[in-house]
């Protein structure tokens, strides 16, 4: 039997409002939007972080871990990384009293999108997918939430699937008792006539014929095609990087050899002061292993963040016992045996080691595109609506698109942006005019210590501080010309989602124009 409760009276909430209410043993999330009472379930459906804590700005409600999006009005998905839409309650309005009716059994965590189904008779396009990574998987549900009904095939070399690779460096390394970070699991893309060929490695793709042949002598061809490849681990080139015990960490696969080796293990090197980097070290050290980070810049992350918050994170790692070796390279590996046991530095020492990491950045991998012109680097040039060329689209790592409030290229190598030119994509696939026009976000966690950053700021000429790196409490304004291109935060993530907002009108703010967008955001309220 369903229980109908009063939560609130109507001059409780604003409009524009949220508040967190108890409910016998259930936490609610109840919104007014438009004049009308909603109520959600009060956890975002990627990793149910606590939307209260969140942000509610121009009808929408914002993941304060993560920034997912959510339409207040319906609970429906408007940005990644969540996949699913949040579940809500019946609510009426009697008087003054606003009252939720809660069923029995406790609501989904989330609600999954509405599909299409497959219909060849209704359309008989085959859309073919390189790549089921974040922005593939993304890019093919999103074909069938916009209704598409022709054929959707998705190639992977890989032989895991719907997994978060940004688990990898972080949690999945750190627990080895942690189970596969998976999103989906293989029944849903069963259910929505999304076919996904695992293992096929695709030697060729002529975008002139519109053929692809993969290395197993399979050939087809497409109407539509998504290049979604992702990157490929660089190497150093140095002797010995194919001893065993030296990997790189980008494949589900590469986690699980990794785990299986610092089971054994007690000294690692980390070759690289990158996210994937630290955030290696950072869980290869909660493991109890010795670490050693050796890496050519003199500060960790300087050429993103700047020198005051990566003197921060190295002091974070410091302080946990990881030792680095700073401004410096490997001239080789060691190893008797086949197996490494040291790495040799370019000045001569020698580190012992049971197991190293390489992380040192990708490549786009594009070998196999015929009929089109990549970049130096491998990437594809795409326009604002990630068209490459005629029915060719490219998204994720691969893809180098304008920024559309500077104008300039740039390609980021970050999983929710990956998600959303998937999902951007997918829509002009579909012929509809949906220019990207969203705002990159990114996080990274390395002991305990969160940090958020939101925009993009390939170079900038002023950091502006407001609070203070070393107790991990600030926001880091990054200016160019005096205007606000992108920000870092560690313990800000409602300014976080409130400059992220900001950042989606195409003049950029000023740092005072910035502070008054947060300072104005409402404080949410609690039980």
């Amino acid at each position: 039997m369903n229980i109908e409760q009063v939560v609130a009276k109507t001059h409780e909430l604003a409009d524009g409002q949220m508040k967190e209410v108890q409910v016998h043993d259930r936490k609610i999330l109840l919104v007014r939007v438009d004049g009308q009472f909603k109520a959600y379930v009060p956890e975002c459906p990627h990793h149910g972080a606590p939307m209260a804590e969140g942000l509610f700005r121009e009808g929408h409600l914002w993941c304060p871990w993560h920034q997912s999006v959510f339409d207040a009005r319906d609970g429906d998905l408007i940005e990644p990384p969540s996949l699913d839409r949040l579940p809500h309650y019946c609510v009426r309005v009697e008087g003054e009293d606003v009252i939720v009716v809660i069923p029995q059994e406790p609501l989904e965590v989330s609600r999954p999108p509405t599909m299409a189904t497959f219909d060849p008779a209704a359309d008989g396009r085959t859309f073919v997918i390189l790549g089921a990574g974040a922005a593939g998987l993304a890019a093919a549900e999103m074909l069938r939430h916009e209704g598409f009904r022709g054929r959707i095939l998705v190639l992977t070399g890989e032989q895991d699937v719907s997994y978060d690779r940004t688990e990898l460096s972080k949690g999945y390394l750190t627990d080895p008792k942690r189970f596969r970070p998976v999103i989906r699991p293989g029944e849903f893309y069963d259910e929505c006539d999304i076919e996904i060929r695992t293992g096929m490695e695709v030697r060729e793709a002529d975008t002139r014929s519109r053929t692809i042949a993969c290395t197993d002598g399979t050939s087809m061809r497409y109407d539509k095609l998504l290049i979604a490849t992702g990157g490929i681990p660089r190497r150093l080139g140095v002797d010995g990087e194919d001893l065993e015990g030296v990997f790189t960490l980008r494949s589900l696969a590469d986690g699980e050899r990794i785990r299986r080796a610092a089971a054994g293990a007690s000294k690692a090197v980390v070759v690289g002061a990158s996210f994937i980097g630290m955030e290696v070290a950072s869980a290869l050290r909660q493991r109890g292993l010795a670490v050693t980070v050796v890496a050519p810049e003199s500060v960790p992350f300087e050429r993103v963040f700047g020198r005051e918050i990566g003197w921060m994170y190295r002091k974070v790692h410091e302080d946990k016992g990881t030792e680095f070796r700073l401004e410096s390279g490997v001239a080789w590996f060691d190893g008797a045996n086949g197996a490494v046991d040291g790495v040799v530095l370019r000045d001569g020492e020698r580190l012992e080691a049971d197991l190293v990491i390489v992380g040192v950045g990708v490549r786009p991998a594009t070998d196999f595109l015929k009929g089109i012109d990549t970049n130096r680097d491998g990437s594809v040039r795409v326009d604002a609506h990630l068209r490459a060329a005629e029915g060719v689209f490219a998204a994720g790592d691969v893809a180098r698109l304008p920024d559309w409030r500077t104008g300039e290229p740039m390609r980021i190598e970050h999983w929710r942006l990956a998600q959303q030119l998937g999902r951007t994509a997918a829509r002009n696939m579909l012929e509809e005019d949906a220019p990207y026009q969203g705002v990159p976000f990114f996080w990274t966690i390395q002991h305990s210590v969160v940090l958020q950053y939101v925009g993009h700021a390939a170079g900038w000429d002023e950091v502006v501080l407001d609070g203070d790196p070393a107790r991990h409490d600030f926001l880091a304004y990054y200016l160019r010309d005096g205007r606000v291109l992108a920000a870092a935060g560690c313990g800000k993530s409602r300014e976080m989602a409130a400059l992220a907002v900001r950042l989606q009108r195409p003049e950029l703010p000023t740092v005072e124009e910035a502070r008054r967008q947060w300072e104005a955001a409402p404080v949410p309220q609690r039980p």
